[in-house]
């Protein structure tokens, strides 16, 4: 039986402002949940001497496993074994393998709504019931322990905190309670952990803090701004190592040998990346000041990542075709909110502001015409 998946709307979107872009009109892509920035500078300069040295092939880094290991004992204080983390083509086959390696079809999963669209259309092509839980601002359009204790019991849950599209972190404690909630329920976790490192508030803290029996799933593609070099991992949970491992190695080998090398100078590369942290804060302060004057108040809270989530329903009933519109009219790319909530994301749109500085100052000032006009 074949499972019907939905398009991802806001590539429509993109291919619309590059096909602009080629006939001459400026574009402002903030469509794509991407930094405008490349890699480190010292991963680029260790690309230069790795091509120029080693043929390479199928690899999986140990040396990027410890360095892995190492910034989970900085960043939240866990001992985490090597073995562990399994090196992947980016955050996707990670995710791909979290859940062929624990779900049988059939089984239910719970993810949040609005929630990143490859959730909902990952479970279908995986042939497993994905279960959208409508979230709000009374839980900050994020999955709560209440969701979980109260329904159910799914197989289970995929948690992302900072979230695509709202960038709404979980608080610690509510945190504690899902992974407690889960726990006690034996529900499997997955949490999406790929925007740390990108907050604004207080940093994210890690499932594992609270539940090492979690799948934990990062990537190198948005705080290290390497998005073109598809490196990513999933870290799991002890004992499950051998047996998960054998399905990421037969579904798609190894990680990219160049982008390996590449990880262990990225993780290296800390001020450079804060730097690029400070300017998506900026970013983010201008969007926050500006759209509440343009009549685009109802924002769900940037606590990290690089989106605004803004409530449009004022203006529209078709996210998508408010996009196209703002796109033809403007030449600024939004996302519509159908690709996050197919129930309730016709009434909204995501800006991604890890662009530059001078690309949200423009940004803002064609809105601000924009909507003089309207």
């Amino acid at each position: 039986m074949r499972s019907p998946i939905e398009p991802f709307h806001a590539m429509q979107i993109s291919r619309l402002a590059h096909r602009l872009k080629a006939e001459g009109r400026s574009i402002l892509h903030m469509e794509f949940g991407q930094p405008s920035t490349g890699a480190p500078a010292k991963a680029i300069a260790l690309a230069h001497q790795v091509l120029d040295s080693d043929p390479m092939g199928y690899w999986d880094s140990p040396y990027l496993a410890e360095a892995l290991a190492k910034l989970y004992q900085r960043r939240y204080g866990v001992d985490i074994d090597p073995a562990r983390f399994i090196l992947t083509c980016g955050a996707s086959p990670a995710l791909v393998t979290a859940l062929a390696a624990n779900f049988a079809p059939g089984e239910r999963v719970v993810t949040a709504r609005p929630g990143y669209v490859a959730y909902r259309n990952t479970l279908k092509a995986l042939h497993l019931e994905p279960v959208e839980v409508a979230c709000g601002p009374a839980t900050r359009y994020q999955l709560s322990a209440q969701h979980l204790e109260t329904a159910e019991a799914p197989a289970g849950v995929i948690v992302a905190s900072p979230a695509n599209p709202t960038g709404t972190i979980i608080p610690r404690d509510e945190l504690a309670r899902i992974a407690a909630v889960c726990r006690a329920r034996n529900i499997t976790v997955i949490s999406d952990e790929i925007y740390h490192g990108l907050s604004y508030v207080e940093p994210a803290a890690s499932l594992l803090e609270f539940e090492p029996r979690s799948y934990v799933i990062g990537s190198f593609s948005k705080y290290f701004s390497m998005v073109a070099w598809r490196l990513g991992w999933l870290l799991v949970p002890e004992g499950e190592e051998d047996r998960v491992r054998a399905f990421s190695a037969n579904m798609f080998l190894t990680a990219p040998s160049l982008s390996q090398h590449m990880g262990v100078a990225a993780l290296d590369a800390e001020e450079e990346m804060e730097a690029h942290v400070r300017v998506y804060r900026r970013n983010r302060d201008l969007l926050l000041e500006a759209l509440p004057k343009l009549g685009l108040a109802k924002i769900a809270p940037p606590d990290g990542a690089f989106y605004i989530y803004a409530d449009v329903r004022h203006l529209t009933d078709d996210s998508m075709a408010f996009c196209k519109r703002l796109l033809l009219d403007t030449g600024i790319a939004a996302a519509p909110g159908i690709d996050f909530d197919p129930v309730d994301g016709r009434h909204f749109i995501r800006f991604s502001f890890a662009v530059s500085t001078a690309e949200v100052e423009e940004a803002i000032l064609r809105l601000t015409r924009w909507f003089a006009k309207e």
